[in-house]
């Protein structure tokens, strides 16, 4: 005979993965956040630009901003407002590791 399924006992293990996931998504938001120099303006100034950008429906500006964002991440351009940073503890570079120009 088969030994009956713990549905708890999954569900609780879902759950913690669901909050680890969600913890691991808030700590790389906060490392993109310090990684572009963002962590240099008030607050309310980085809620109010990322609001802005939530609610953009122009597709143009849109993929201006992916472009940039693409090239940050490839390590085109990384001229930030408070200058170069280090890597955040615990978060690979995407660029493979190579030095920036």
């Amino acid at each position: 005979m088969r030994k009956p399924r713990d549905f708890d006992s999954e569900l609780k293990a879902l759950a913690e993965k669901a909050k680890q996931l969600k913890e691991r998504r808030v700590r790389e938001l906060g490392a993109l956040v310090t990684a572009t120099g963002a962590d240099a303006l008030d607050a309310e100034v980085l809620a109010g630009a990322l609001l802005d950008a939530a609610a953009n429906t122009d597709k143009a500006t849109a993929e201006g901003w992916r472009r940039r964002g693409a090239a940050f991440f490839q390590g085109k351009q990384r001229n930030t407002a408070s200058g170069p940073r280090q890597q955040p503890e615990g978060i690979l570079p995407l660029d493979g590791g190579a030095a920036s120009a």
